[in-house]
């Protein structure tokens, strides 16, 4: 097969914030140099040098802190960014410090007053008096964007922002077809592409086909790799639900499968999948940056 010269090669922040699919231990081997804000960027503007296209992450004091390097170096604008909400482990670690949700739920209500973005404080308080749940997602939502602009500045590209798959996949098992819609509605006002995190790829795009959501505006990322790691159901039924779409609109994660791929197995197998928009890959080391990306756009032009 000819090789995908449309897929989007995006920079990971996985190893930004040591975290590892296979083991904690694996991620505290890494070292505390990678999480560094202005290592981490130097690591994301090698990555695009040598043919990456954007920045996918986790929306954390750590990652807006290296969107700020790579903006106050003036190369933000070279970079398409792919958000990730919530942060979920920053939001257990506040709540377990805070003293549960309804610590979070204030420290949270807060933050969203002291950013100083109008709508969302006007917004939440008719959340809070109308007790509408739709209004006081898109109150938190807004927070979320703004942290971003404010970090990365008018010329950053905001393509996306994805629901966490912790949300997305508990939103599916309850079956709540109006957060969806209503979440898919509120973003596109806004100009960005609504996006949602999966670990349940197959079932999300039965259920999305079922609700009437029209896939070819999202963008939904998914693991995708050669030996089928973390593809559920199955390897097979997720590529068979890849087929099924109208038009690229999916972001490949786990390609190397936490390492037990090289990186010239994992792009042969992505490159020749239908309906890929985008392929992730973390990066934690200059020579990982620099080699990963040079080889991926390679084997893509082949």
């Amino acid at each position: 097969m000819h090789g995908n010269k449309d897929l989007m090669l995006l920079v990971g922040d996985n190893p930004f914030h040591g975290i590892s699919h296979l083991s904690q231990e694996r991620g505290r081997v890494r070292g505390d140099s990678v999480t560094s804000p202005e290592y981490a960027a130097k690591l994301v503007m090698i990555a695009v040098e040598n043919g990456a296209s954007g920045f996918m992450f986790s929306v954390s004091e750590n990652t807006l802190s290296i969107l700020k390097v790579i903006r106050q170096a003036g190369e933000i604008g070279k970079l398409k960014l792919y958000a990730l909400v919530p942060y979920a482990y920053e939001y257990v670690r506040l709540a377990n410090r805070l003293g549960g949700i309804s610590g979070l739920a204030k420290r949270v209500a807060k933050q969203v007053a002291l950013s100083g973005n109008v709508k969302a404080v006007v917004s939440g308080l008719k959340g809070v008096i109308t007790r509408n749940p739709v209004t006081l997602m898109e109150t938190y939502l807004m927070y979320e964007i703004s942290r971003i602009r404010s970090a990365a500045g008018r010329d950053a590209r905001l393509d996306s922002v994805l629901l966490h798959e912790v949300i997305t996949d508990m939103s599916l098992a309850f079956e709540l077809d109006w957060l969806f819609e209503s979440y898919v509605k509120f973003m596109l006002r806004q100009g960005i592409r609504p996006g949602f995190e999966t670990r349940n790829f197959a079932y999300l795009v039965h259920k999305f086909k079922g609700w009437g959501l029209d896939l070819s505006k999202l963008a939904i990322a998914s693991p995708f790799n050669k030996i089928g790691f973390q593809m559920n159901p199955s390897q097979i039924e997720c590529e068979e639900a890849l087929l099924s779409l109208q038009e690229p609109s999916v972001i490949a994660m786990s390609i190397l499968a936490a390492g037990y791929l090289k990186p010239s197995q994992a792009i042969s197998y992505v490159r020749d999948l239908p309906n890929l928009r985008c392929a992730v890959v973390g990066v934690s080391s200059e020579r990982h940056a620099s080699e990963t990306f040079k080889l991926f756009g390679e084997k893509l032009e082949t």
